[in-house]
């Protein structure tokens, strides 16, 4: 189990917190050659000492991923270091603002649409065409998505419509690149102890400490599991899906949620 990932190139956006991170130091873990990527430089560089002080190997490479040029050089350099791609991450997310739909900007749409949908369409193709160059051919990717896609939130419409087209672009991914080796899944997250949860519910209840703990534990009770989840559990989600072991996974909306979404699906 340990050389799960033995050997591989995985690259991982928004690397340098939450799910993403706790990704990084997994595949770290299994012998994976990590690739955290971030528009921070500070947390970024703090996660890449962190794995390699544990015996792992990462690199960070600064890049905002909502822009077609930082994309581009971030491909090209991971394969001028290391020869190949052989899995991705796509996890490099923003939730905005909380507001009724219509209260919503232009603006807001388009800041929405870039940090979570553009982004990982811009991620996508630019891998895909690296792991159909390369010798051997193919590779596994993985793009986060939420729960609130599957089906929309109060207060968050546009964070959820960029989470369902996340959805749709991975199925319809998988379906056009399967045939040169690709896999292309999705990640379905619930709610994980991350800086987006206690933001989204520190906008919902205001920034009193006491309030955002009550809502957590709220929270917590509407999932059958009784808990929040921890960003590690979605890492080995995440891990399976870009191992051997789902070798034949491709096109999967792979909800990790507790049971909170059980009772709709």
């Amino acid at each position: 189990m340990a050389e799960l990932m033995g050997g591989k190139v995985a690259l991982i956006t928004g690397g340098s917190a939450g799910i993403g991170r706790a990704t990084a130091e997994l595949f770290a873990q299994h012998e994976a050659t990590v690739v955290i990527a971030a528009r921070g430089a500070e947390r970024g560089k703090q996660a890449e000492d962190e794995i390699r002080r544990l015996g792992g190997q990462a690199l960070f490479i600064q890049a905002d991923v909502t822009q077609q040029s930082e994309v581009q050089r971030l491909v090209a350099q991971i394969v001028e270091t290391y020869g190949r791609l052989d899995c991705a991450f796509n996890n490099a997310a923003a939730l905005s603002k909380l507001l009724r739909a219509a209260d919503y900007t232009q603006a807001d749409f388009d800041a929405e649409v870039g940090s979570n949908l553009r982004s990982t369409w811009l991620c996508m193709k630019y891998e895909i065409e690296q792991m159909q160059r390369q010798e051997p051919r193919g590779g596994a990717i993985v793009n986060t998505s939420s729960v609130n896609g599957l089906g929309g939130a109060r207060s968050a419409a546009l964070y959820s419509m960029s989470k369902a087209g996340i959805l749709a672009l991975t199925k319809s991914a998988a379906q056009d690149y399967a045939v040169d080796g690709i896999r292309i899944n999705a990640l379905v997250a619930g709610g994980f102890d991350t800086e987006m949860l206690h933001g989204a519910l520190s906008q919902a209840v205001g920034q009193d400490e006491a309030k955002i703990q009550a809502a957590v534990k709220g929270m917590a009770a509407r999932i059958p599991a009784g808990r929040i989840g921890r960003p590690e559990e979605a890492a080995q989600a995440v891990l399976w899906l870009c191992s051997e072991a789902a070798s034949y996974v491709t096109g999967q909306s792979m909800i990790v949620d507790g049971g909170l979404t059980a009772w709709a699906r």
